[in-house]
Parts: C-alpha cells; sequence; structure tokens
C-alpha cells in the first residue's frame, strides 16, 4: 500500500510517466494546482504553506523509498521535486502582492515563474548542477529544484528594482 501511495506521490499521480518532457508537464501541472488553490479556491495562504510544507518533507521519504531498489536515483518519473521547485516562486508572489494583484496580472507571473523554472531546471546553472551531479539521493534530487525555484525568485526579485529605479 505505501509503496503504491509512493508511486503515486512522486509521479504526481502518474503524470511523470508521460513519455516526453515529464518535468515539463510537472512543472506545468503545478502552475495549475497553485492558481486553482489561490485564485478558484481561495484557500488561504497559511493552508497552502501547511500543504507545500508536507509535500516537501514527505518526498525525502517518499523518494528515497522509491528509488531504494534502483540504480538510478533519480528517474524521469520522479516530478514531485519540480512541484516543489515550481511552487517556490509562485506561493512567494501569492503572499507578498496579497489583494494587490489581478486575474491578469497572477496567469502572466505564474508563466514568467514557469518559463524562468523551466530555464533554470534545464540549464543548471550552480549550485543547481552540484546538488544534481553531487548528491545522488533524494536530498539532491529535491534541492537542485529548489536551487531553481529560488533562482527565479531572485531573477524577479532582481527585476522589481530594476523596475523602481525607472
Amino acid at each position: 500500500m505505501i509503496k503504491k501511495f509512493n508511486f503515486f506521490f512522486v509521479t504526481m499521480f502518474s503524470l511523470g510517466r508521460i513519455g516526453f518532457i515529464p518535468g515539463t508537464f510537472g512543472s506545468l501541472a503545478t502552475v495549475i494546482i497553485l492558481f486553482i488553490f489561490f485564485h478558484v479556491l481561495n484557500l488561504s495562504s497559511n493552508i497552502i504553506l501547511l500543504i507545500l510544507l508536507f509535500t516537501f518533507a514527505y518526498s525525502f521519504i517518499a523518494i528515497k523509498n522509491y528509488t531504494e531498489n534502483n540504480e538510478n536515483k533519480d528517474p524521469r518519473e520522479i516530478i514531485i521535486d519540480e512541484f516543489i521547485g515550481q511552487a517556490i516562486p509562485i506561493y512567494l508572489y501569492e503572499i507578498s502582492h496579497g489583494t494587490e494583484k489581478t486575474m491578469d496580472q497572477a496567469v502572466i507571473i505564474y508563466t514568467v515563474c514557469f518559463i524562468l523554472f523551466r530555464f533554470f531546471d534545464i540549464l543548471k546553472p550552480f549550485p543547481v548542477s552540484y546538488f544534481d551531479k553531487k548528491h545522488k539521493n533524494s536530498f539532491g534530487v529535491i534541492m537542485d529544484d529548489v536551487c531553481a525555484g529560488l533562482y527565479v525568485v531572485l531573477v524577479l526579485i532582481c527585476f522589481m528594482v530594476l523596475k523602481s529605479l525607472i
């Protein structure tokens, strides 16, 4: 039972089994899920934070258990790490802007976050590449995407600072 749950968890309900670009599909699903949470269901940011923290914490266990008998410790079908990394800039955007945004603004920012996250996740600048190459375990699988998500946050902060100077 727990093996099946871990499979569905790390593959985001088998979305990671898509034959091509599963990470992109995982990131896109995250954008859609968070948009629904924030803008359709109007869930509290505290409830969403609890969901994200649970997902983050349980991912270490689920990925470790899923890959324990596998030589490849970062198989393509594991995309829960994309969920975590992609959620970082979107969540921080939502809590930093409160109610001062329109639906159109949210769609634009979510799209920018999606594109930037995929860019950094694929390009893997340091330290993304460090975690990807040096930690062949659940820690490395998750932390490279966390770093990619933090790069997106850094780019957005730089953009906002530059915009305020103009």
